[in-house]
């Protein structure tokens, strides 16, 4: 009996439930916003930057993955049993990743809550309705969903959200047609000499190669009940994820390189983005991107209010239940940080490409225990690296540190 495409796409799409997931955490407002921006300012210089921070995120997913379905046990606990004095890292990763995912969320909403008013305004003659109405709203939303659903029930919405993105995304290219051979200059190595350049290349190693994907890695591969028989169907998944970041991410970057930067525009806020959009593909195209853009930032707030339960419960070894007291009120607590952009001056983007450049700087202190994990015999047995694997996780322990200079360099 021959199974129908619906059927064969939710099959496919069910094999790499962990990917979609991470895919739908990483490529949110952050991602959006640091393309968009570095297309708009540079135009495609710094393609290379974000197919090397592709590749060693493809490292890191399969190395952390890898040592989960070996060991049995989630990054941050092993972090915490296997080295001396590891709690005070583990402690460290915790601390150092909820304090950049609180602040990436305030971006997140703030942007979301843009564009959801501008939609507002677009489809109802001008009408302007308060931000802060927007995010309540979405965040009572997000929080009942939460109240009552479970992986599965996310893996399925972030599916919808991932999928919703990325044609977005595509129609608005085609739409553009920008320069292709543009995008194949932009594969030879080079920094612009102008300022913010560094702080730009750490944000685009920090929204892509994110210290948070791989210690969340760790946890989703366990949360899909994967074990030592799923080594293929896990690198797999995270070949699958890494390609899916490479190519939307790489589309955002060619349509504002294509439009934006030929233009001589710079983008500082969401809505200018939207708006420059209208007089080259009209209103549709503007109100496609709308849509494209608030399902990457509700499928990256999904994510994020899960890290502290998430990471709370792999660093103290006890099982994961978002319906607990305490996951509950992680979660509320985390919410009342998507109200920030109503009382800070910030904007919006400016927030998150800080944000993603912090994470840049929480890099090294995720790679180099990997690193050495995958090494030791204890632990991983027979599975212990190979080769290519540790000329490929030292290659991503080198990037870590020169991205970690570069966002050092430019937030202080």
């Amino acid at each position: 009996m021959k199974i129908k495409i619906p059927k064969k796409i939710a099959i496919a799409f069910a094999a790499v439930g962990p990917g979609l997931f991470l895919i739908g955490y990483n490529i949110g407002t952050g991602s959006v916003t640091t393309m968009a921006k570095t297309g708009a300012e540079h135009g495609m210089e710094l393609f290379w930057v974000l197919v090397l921070s592709c590749i060693f995120t493809f490292i890191l997913m399969v190395a952390y993955g890898k040592v989960t379905l070996v060991s049995g046990k989630t990054a941050l606990n092993n972090i915490k049993q296997e080295f001396r004095h590891g709690w005070l890292l583990a402690l460290y990763i915790l601390i150092a990743l909820i304090i950049g995912e609180l602040l990436a969320l305030m971006g997140v909403m703030g942007i979301v809550a843009d564009l959801v008013q501008e939609a507002i305004r677009l489809l109802f003659g001008g009408y302007m309705m308060n931000r802060a109405w927007i995010i309540a709203i979405l965040a009572v939303l997000i929080y009942f969903l939460l109240w009552f659903g479970q992986y599965k029930t996310f893996e399925k919405v972030l599916t919808v959200f991932v999928i919703f993105m990325g044609l977005s995304f595509i129609m608005v290219f085609f739409m553009v047609s920008p320069n292709f051979s543009a995008i194949a200059k932009g594969l030879v190595p080079g920094i612009p000499n102008t300022p913010g350049a560094f702080g730009l290349v750490a944000a685009i190693a920090g929204t892509t190669c994110s210290a948070a994907v791989f210690i969340m890695r760790s946890t989703v591969v366990a949360e899909k009940g994967w074990d030592i028989n799923n080594l293929k169907d896990e690198k797999k998944d995270a070949a699958f994820s890494a390609t899916m970041m490479l190519f939307i991410s790489g589309i955002i970057m060619a349509v504002a390189a294509g439009t934006l930067h030929l233009m001589g525009l710079k983008l500082e806020n969401t809505i200018e983005m939207i708006h420059l959009f209208a007089p080259i593909g009209g209103n549709t195209a503007a109100f496609i991107l709308i849509l494209g853009i608030v399902g990457a930032g509700l499928s990256t707030i999904f994510p994020i209010v899960l890290i502290a339960p998430w990471l709370i419960s792999d660093y103290t070894g006890k099982p994961r239940n978002i319906r607990s007291t305490q996951s509950r009120v992680l979660i509320f607590i985390a919410m009342l940080f998507a109200f920030g952009t109503v009382f800070i001056e910030q904007r919006p983007p400016a927030l998150m490409v800080f944000s993603q450049a912090f994470q840049a700087v929480i890099l090294p202190a995720v790679a180099i225990p990997i690193l050495l994990l995958i090494n030791r015999q204890t632990l991983m047995g027979k599975h212990k690296a190979g080769l290519r694997e540790n000329i490929g996780i030292w290659a991503v322990v080198l990037f870590s540190f020169i991205t970690s200079w570069f966002a050092i360099t430019e937030l202080f």
